[in-house]
């Protein structure tokens, strides 16, 4: 159970922390227009977490690879936020 509650609030901060400072830091920078920005962000959470996961008792590799989801969901949201705020070019 406190895994789970672990896991779930990894999740829930890493979306809303990746949406935030996609939002407000990286709003002028292009690389993170392309749509393998929210792949590329996801699967390096993952990757920097799974080591601290397996090292951590109550937490397992699964907590990691939803930590992972869960910054590429919000980079994704974040980049919709944008295009919804930012101007057309053409």
């Amino acid at each position: 159970m406190i895994g789970f509650l672990i896991a779930l609030t990894a999740a829930f901060v890493g979306y809303s922390k990746a949406r935030g400072f996609v939002k407000n830091k990286l709003r002028y920078v292009d690389g993170v227009h392309k749509r393998s920005a929210p792949w590329k962000a996801g699967l390096i959470a993952t990757v920097v977490a799974m080591p601290i996961a397996l090292v951590m008792p109550f937490i397992s590799g699964a907590s990691a690879m939803l930590f992972g989801t869960a910054i590429g969901l919000g980079v994704a949201a974040g980049r919709r936020d944008l295009r919804r705020r930012l101007p057309a070019l053409s």
